[in-house]
């Protein structure tokens, strides 16, 4: 599988990155050296996934490279390596609706529907919502951004474990551990004291969430998580290089 990765991947057309990049404000902000890399990403990205819209969503090739250039910002510092381990990004045209079920204590099984923006499967697919997609591009610096959410969930499968911690240097890993920890468990006491937060509540929700979540704030609203979370922003800012939008 990776070398796989290791090969050259047929180079995204240069005027079709430029007709993409124009429509990704992320992307239209870097510099050249961080472009080029990101070209050669998404070109990795493309000829390695399938790109499925569902639904009666069609997409013609330029959204398709906005998606692959989405998927591959957070992989900038990381590399190709965060590739690994899936193969299809599903696409719906809006938000999709998501059988649950879980058994309790009692054994009485519980069953729902969640309506979801994204997922990312740790062993399967990525999928989004092209709507929030186009949303997200349409506000770039108002802390959301559904791609980057879901790939930091597949950057943070990579070591088998999802915890709120992607693969790192062993000495890195412990500082990264104990600083998203007390952030962590200090967003969880406002949340739970139902005290307004600086950054979404949703956060909360479990340690990877914290991690995908605050990955959306470092790209869409970085200036917000140096101020909230200084000790995570140093951390994401290492992890996936300074923000475009700073």
């Amino acid at each position: 599988m990776l070398q796989r990765f290791q090969r050259s991947a047929p180079p995204i057309d240069h005027d079709l990155w430029r007709a993409a990049r124009e429509r990704v404000p992320w992307v239209a902000a870097l510099d050249h050296e961080r472009d080029t890399r990101l070209h050669a990403l998404a070109s990795r990205f493309l000829a390695a996934k399938t790109i499925t819209p569902v639904a009666g969503l069609s997409l013609d090739d330029t959204q398709r490279v906005q998606l692959a250039a989405l998927c591959c910002l957070p992989l900038l510092e990381f590399g190709n390596e965060g590739l690994r381990g899936w193969s299809q990004l599903i696409v719906y045209p809006d938000a999709f609706r998501v059988n649950r079920s879980h058994v309790d204590a009692a054994g009485v099984l519980h069953e729902w529907d969640d309506e979801l923006i994204g997922e990312a499967w740790e062993s399967g697919p990525v999928i989004l919502s092209w709507a929030d997609i186009e949303a997200d591009l349409a506000a770039p610096r108002e802390g959301f951004c559904v791609a980057v959410h879901e790939i930091a969930h597949k950057l943070d499968a990579l070591d088998g474990a999802l915890d709120g911690t992607p693969p790192l240097p062993r000495a890195w890993q412990r500082e990264w551990a104990r600083d998203f920890q007390l952030a962590y468990d200090t967003l969880a006491r406002e949340v739970d004291a139902g005290r307004e937060t600086a950054i979404d509540g949703y956060a909360a929700e479990a340690p990877e969430e914290f991690f995908a979540v605050c990955s959306e704030y470092h790209f869409s609203d970085p200036r917000l998580l140096r101020e909230a979370m200084p000790m995570v922003a140093s951390h994401l800012e290492r992890f996936y290089g300074v923000s475009p939008l700073q």
